[in-house]
């Protein structure tokens, strides 16, 4: 019998993964920090360390208060009614009591933040900061593009170039970093229209205003929490510039989905090889 399958982060490209691996009938705990970043937060399980509870498409996510009542609630569950259970467990000490027979990195910190093979029998890391062989036993390709989603058994995914992908032949233009430190105060919602230079919000600090824009016209794809206390050059919001994508602000996006093809199919191969 499989353990439930660990994936530490919970942001908008594990979620698809997530997603996935539970309505193919796998029971999944989600390991994330006490202040996740995550900006989609309309397609992001992370959502669940704030709300105690969230819903992606049509799958919810719980938070739990122990890796005890993390595997209670998955007991609980039928396997064709599979939700993710998160636990708040940055450090990933759960894993004593999870057990798990395989474990996926989903954090895309571009950098290991601390897994290594020995957590799992196998264990998948998505993006670059992982070398296959060495610290996990496969990587999966997130760079947009030819090989976006292959699994390399040998070696690293490509290196984060920083530049996020073209939409519409825009990169870096629609991506808004933090202009300063504080605590940010939101005025714009995730899937408003905005244009260029229109308010989306304005970091406070020592009485101080600094105001943060819209850096182009198009859909608010994502926009952190309000109150969210951020750094400078801390990302912070994403402008989508089709206005035709308006209702891809609350669904699972295609890289994400790729990706999760892949991960299901090391998943479906790690069971046909050590439990049939």
């Amino acid at each position: 019998m499989m353990r439930p399958i660990v994936v530490r982060g919970g942001g908008d490209i594990a979620t698809g993964t997530i997603y996935r691996l539970c309505k193919s009938g796998y029971a999944v705990v989600i390991l994330e920090s006490s202040q996740p970043t995550a900006i989609r937060r309309k397609v992001a399980f992370c959502e669940a360390v704030y709300e105690g509870r969230t819903m992606v498409e049509d799958m919810p996510c719980v938070l739990a208060g122990s890796a005890k009542e993390a595997l209670d609630l998955i007991g609980q569950q039928k396997k064709n009614e599979r939700y993710p259970v998160l636990l708040v467990d940055e450090k990933a000490v759960s894993l004593e009591t999870l057990k798990p027979n395989i474990l996926i990195d989903g954090i895309l910190a571009k950098k290991n933040l601390g897994t290594t093979k020995e957590m799992a029998d196998l264990v998948i890391g998505f993006g670059p900061g992982f070398t296959a062989g060495q610290d996990v036993d496969y990587v999966i390709e997130t760079m947009r593009g030819h090989d976006l989603a292959r699994i390399i058994a040998e070696g690293s995914a490509m290196p984060n170039t920083g530049v996020p992908g073209i939409i519409a032949g825009i990169g870096a233009e629609r991506v808004i970093h933090a202009p300063a430190d504080g605590i940010f105060r939101k005025k714009a919602h995730i899937a408003d229209l905005v244009k260029r230079k229109e308010l989306l919000g304005v970091i406070e600090k020592d009485g101080r205003e600094t105001p943060v824009s819209a850096s182009i016209d198009g859909v608010l794809r994502g926009i952190l929490r309000d109150q969210f206390p951020v750094y400078k050059g801390l990302k912070m919001a994403d402008i989508d510039p089709r206005l035709s994508e308006k209702k891809n602000c609350f669904t699972i996006s295609d890289k994400a989905r790729c990706i999760a093809g892949s991960a299901l199919e090391l998943v479906v191969n790690y069971e046909k090889t050590h439990l049939s």
